[in-house]
């Protein structure tokens, strides 16, 4: 029989399915990314107005790739797109959508809209979606929801940002330790309302304190007369409500959580966190601090233009200020630059250098207090180590610029001072890079957002400094 004829004979669903994945498959390329010409497609259609169109187009994308579909549009395009698809920009694409983009699409839209989608949400999602509108807009959606819903996503609301409070679900399984596995059977087959997806039930005491956890692998396995309390796993990890979102995620990475009870000041079960809301928090994270360090703002391509540009002005304006400090070092010399015109020419070097092993430093040191992998304990070990790796680097470069300078320029006692500045400028660079971010902490300073101006500006004063003060004291100029 031909491919042809198969294909005739298959049930309809499965063959509209099957076209449907042929059709998702032509939109992507390898990397499950969607094609450019596909994304020009779709932009021409929106410019034709052919409504139509995009939505053939749209419907066979998962919802993930609808939403990066929104990203790739440009911003007078979105709000067009999303009245073409109509009823394919559900829950799941809004809870997918980049925060930008979600909130220019959410005020677009009636409150009524927004508070029915915020309905159809987990508490978490909806939070996310409500949390960035103004205070009347938020209002305004508030007063057309249900008061069990309008109450949850308050109570997430009065929490800090970036806090286990806003981050945590409120739809969870808790039951009494007192109940056997038979019972709970019967309790979750029973009980409609309960969750569609977890991955275990909480048991708690008669205060609603969690007191253990019960996965549904075992839930399955054990006999239906056995107590809770007897197969129950009494050893978990629980997040007080207020702990910081970034600390949340390092916890279910040092434990290898799947999902974890919150818990409130009194230490009653008031939500949980799942791994898959803690994945996103790693990447906002991870990417965080890189950008902070260049003084990038949020680094978001879909921020808007303006608050780009104040984020990263107000950086280079401060950069703007120690160049001007190290150019004031170099004007202490300029006699001796004057005399000997080469030291204008290698003094960049030694800056350059220097300020490039800070950054490395400085990296590995402000990824390390964010994984706790740098505490108190091991602070002074880790000073060291880096004080060596700066020794190190510093006497390879030196030795390397020295030799290539001396011989370059016929001149051993030029190749001499700059090989000793290269070696004091990288030390300073290694120990700022450690010391810089480690005293910023302990001042409840975030390091990833100033220390890299406290970094380059001791890198470029001690590598003038140094080079340009060697070369007088030794007679060199």
């Amino acid at each position: 029989m031909s491919e042809a004829d198969l294909k005739e004979n298959l049930p309809e669903e499965e063959a509209a399915a099957e076209a449907e994945a042929a059709q998702e498959t032509e939109s992507l390329d390898e990397e499950n990314r969607l094609k450019p010409e596909f994304v020009r497609s779709v932009k021409e259609a929106l410019d034709d107005e052919d409504s139509d169109r995009v939505y053939d187009l749209v419907e066979p994308l998962h919802p993930a790739d609808i939403a990066d579909l929104f990203e790739l549009v440009d911003a007078d395009e979105r709000l067009t797109l999303a009245r073409s698809i109509r009823d394919l920009m559900g829950v799941e694409v809004i809870a997918e959508l980049n925060d930008w983009v979600r909130e220019l699409l959410v005020e677009a839209l009636p409150a009524e809209v927004v508070a029915e989608i915020a309905e159809q949400l987990e508490t978490d999602d909806a939070v996310a979606m409500l949390e960035d509108l103004d205070e009347e807009d938020q209002q305004a959606v508030l007063a057309e929801m249900e008061p069990e819903d309008r109450a949850a996503i308050e109570s997430a609301l009065s929490y800090p940002e970036e806090s286990a409070g806003r981050l945590m679900s409120r739809e969870f399984v808790a039951v009494p330790e007192t109940m056997t596995v038979g019972d709970l059977i019967d309790f979750l087959r029973e009980h409609r309302e309960l969750p569609t997806e977890f991955w275990e039930v909480f048991c708690v005491d008669a205060l609603h304190h969690p007191v253990g956890t019960c996965a549904l692998s075992w839930i399955l396995r054990c006999p239906r007369n056995i107590p809770l309390y007897d197969v129950m796993k009494r050893d978990q990890t629980l997040i007080p409500v207020g702990m910081d979102q970034e600390e949340v995620a390092l916890r279910f990475q040092k434990y290898a959580l799947i999902s974890a009870a919150v818990t409130d000041d009194s230490g009653r079960l008031i939500g949980q966190i799942t791994v898959d809301d803690i994945v996103h928090i790693i990447q906002e994270e991870a990417g965080e601090d890189t950008l902070l360090l260049s003084g990038a703002g949020d680094g978001d391509i879909n921020e808007p233009i303006l608050l780009t540009v104040r984020a990263r002005l107000t950086w280079l304006v401060v950069n703007l200020a120690t160049a001007i400090l190290a150019s004031s070092v170099v004007g202490l010399f300029q006699g001796a630059i004057a005399k000997f015109a080469l030291l204008a020419v290698l003094m960049p070097i030694v800056s350059g250098m220097g300020g490039n092993a800070g950054t490395q430093t400085l990296a590995v040191v402000v990824r390390a207090i964010a994984t706790n992998q740098l505490t108190d304990s091991n602070t002074v070990r880790m000073i060291l180590r880096e004080f060596r790796i700066a020794l190190a680097n510093g006497a390879a470069l030196g030795a390397l610029i020295g030799l290539g300078t001396g011989l370059l320029f016929a001149n051993p006692h030029l190749g001499a001072v700059i090989a000793t500045a290269m070696v004091v400028n990288n030390l300073v660079a290694g120990l700022a890079g450690i010391l810089v971010p480690v005293t910023l902490t302990r001042f409840k300073v975030d390091p990833a957002v100033s220390s890299a101006v406290f970094v380059t500006t001791a890198t470029d004063v001690m590598g003038f400094f140094s080079f340009l003060g060697l070369a007088v004291l030794t007679g060199l100029a």
